[in-house]
Parts: C-alpha cells; sequence; structure tokens
C-alpha cells in the first residue's frame, strides 16, 4: 500500500472483527515501529504483546471501568454546555465517535492483541540543565515515543489491521501492572488493540490543513 494512502486512510478503528491477526503481523509492525527516528538514537521504549485471553479480559475490566465510573461521567458534564452552541452535524458526528469510544470500553478485552507502548520512569523525567538552569527542549522522551506509534499504527492499517491509540488505561495502570508483571520502574505510555475492522477504513472528517497553517509569519494564510 502506498504510504500516503495509509496515511489518508488511517483512522481510529473501535470496532473489531473475529478475523484473526496473527503474530507475525504484529512482528512486522514492531519492525516497522523500531525503525521510527528518535533522538539520539536513545529508543527509549519496550513493547508488550497481550494475547492471552485471561489477560486481555482482566485488562478490558479495567478499561471499562475506567470509562464509565471516571471518564464518561466527567466528559459528559464538560460537554454539556459546549453541545448547546454546536451544529447539528458536529452534534450527530460527535454521538458517532461517542458510540464508537463506549463501544471499544465495553469490549477492549476481545480484541486480537493488545500492544503496550512501555519506558522508563526515569527516562521520563529526563531534563537538561546548564549554568544557566533548565534548558527546555521539551520532552524528548515523548518526541521519541510518538514517532514509534505511528509507524506501528501504519503498519498496521498497510496490513488492514484496525488500531486506536489510547491512555485511559491509565486510570488504573497499578492493576494493569501486576496483571503483566510490569516492574515498577517502568510506565505504561500508550495501549493500543488491534483487530480487523468491523466496518471501513476511510477518509476521516478533518478541518482542512489550510485553515490551520500559517506561512512565514502567524496568521498569514495560503490556499
Amino acid at each position: 500500500m502506498d504510504v500516503f494512502e495509509a496515511m489518508m486512510t488511517q483512522k481510529s478503528i473501535r470496532r473489531y472483527s473475529d478475523e484473526p491477526v496473527s503474530d507475525d503481523e504484529i512482528r512486522q509492525c514492531l519492525k516497522a515501529a523500531v525503525q521510527a527516528p528518535n533522538g539520539g538514537n536513545s529508543q527509549p521504549w519496550q513493547w508488550l504483546v497481550v494475547r492471552d485471553a485471561d489477560k486481555k479480559r482482566q485488562i478490558g475490566e479495567c478499561y471499562r471501568r475506567a470509562f464509565h465510573e471516571r471518564y464518561w461521567p466527567a466528559i459528559t458534564r464538560l460537554s454539556a454546555n459546549a453541545a448547546r452552541d454546536v451544529s447539528d452535524e458536529a452534534r450527530k458526528a460527535g454521538e458517532r465517535t461517542a458510540a464508537s469510544a463506549i463501544h471499544l470500553a465495553d469490549h477492549l478485552g476481545e480484541a486480537q492483541a493488545l500492544v503496550m507502548l512501555i519506558g522508563t520512569r526515569a527516562e521520563r523525567d529526563w531534563e537538561l540543565h546548564d549554568d544557566q538552569g533548565l534548558i527546555d527542549i521539551g520532552r524528548t522522551y515523548y518526541t521519541s515515543l510518538i514517532p514509534a506509534l505511528q509507524n506501528f499504527m501504519l503498519a498496521a492499517r498497510g496490513l488492514g489491521i484496525g488500531t486506536c491509540l489510547t491512555t485511559l488505561f491509565r486510570v488504573h495502570q497499578p492493576e494493569i501492572r501486576e496483571i503483566c508483571g510490569i516492574p515498577d520502574d517502568r510506565e505504561i505510555e500508550a495501549l493500543v488493540p488491534m483487530g480487523r475492522p468491523r466496518g471501513h477504513f476511510g477518509v476521516a472528517p478533518r478541518i482542512p490543513a489550510a485553515q490551520r497553517t500559517s506561512w512565514d509569519t502567524w496568521g498569514e494564510h495560503r490556499d
């Protein structure tokens, strides 16, 4: 598949069929992930692939509780007032997204695989200083992890496998850490369920890049 086609049709997939995803396909995605650009070739990642049905079920239950007991009530309250001012089209799009998020919360443990990106707490908190103080170059740890995640998900798209990046599991990270035997000095940074789409890939609705891009000076737009 052409890389641009993969990028243009990669959208988050939250509903999966029972069609299998093989270990070799997951390995292909991991091979692509670790080729991602990263700061100083530090490669600050470990990966944990969960295929065991019981472990997936337990992780899925943690995720379901995080969603329904904490996230959904909070986001519903936050969105209540804003929803009054949106168009019918935007409201319907929001409802579709919400329905897919609820579905994922209720069925995460049924995905063919749950893949975790894991880093170290020491690297997560690393900062660079000199005589003038903090050298604020941002969190280079994350700028190394994010391209690896995107490579992983693009490779999955190329293989016809749907993915969805989520961090909601962090609400119950200690339980998930225990389920999978993850050491205390490691941090689960992201969770990516994998499965063949029950629906289809396609171009997601987005605000055109031209409307969000300035040239040379802030606010100077081009068509």
